[in-house]
């Protein structure tokens, strides 16, 4: 027997799942030849201040959080969201090292970071 509302936190779920791969998917394809796995700025990129960072300015970070956080949701799992959570502390920690990097690649990182926040549209 399926608990009452399932079906709103499993649309939830998979509505952040969806919307978090495309935030990702869009991040990539926007940094091109400048895509590394490493953390330190690649020689030679831009700060990219549009599409999806224009919203946020680690939006893959982001992405990878909405999927887990929906996951999290359809799963229904607290020892998931512990994770999903978990997952958020690391990549906030990797993007605040990160950025440290881009202020002194970038003179204009600065200004950017003032703009667009770090994972969360208009709240963080």
């Amino acid at each position: 027997m399926r608990v009452p509302g399932t079906w709103l936190v499993e649309a939830v779920g998979g509505t952040l799942m969806i919307a978090g791969a495309a935030l990702g998917v869009a991040a990539v394809y926007q940094q091109g030849a400048w895509l590394s796995v490493l953390p330190h700025p690649v020689a030679g990129g831009a700060v990219l201040e549009r599409g999806a960072y224009r919203l946020v300015r680690h939006p893959m970070y982001a992405g990878l959080v909405l999927v887990a956080l929906g996951w999290a949701l359809i799963v229904r799992g607290g020892l998931t969201l512990g994770y999903a959570l978990l997952l958020l502390l690391l990549l906030d920690t990797k993007a605040r090292r990160e950025e440290r990097w881009l202020v002194l690649e970038h003179p204009g990182y600065a200004q950017y970071r003032r703009r667009v926040r770090r994972l969360v549209p208009f709240v963080y």
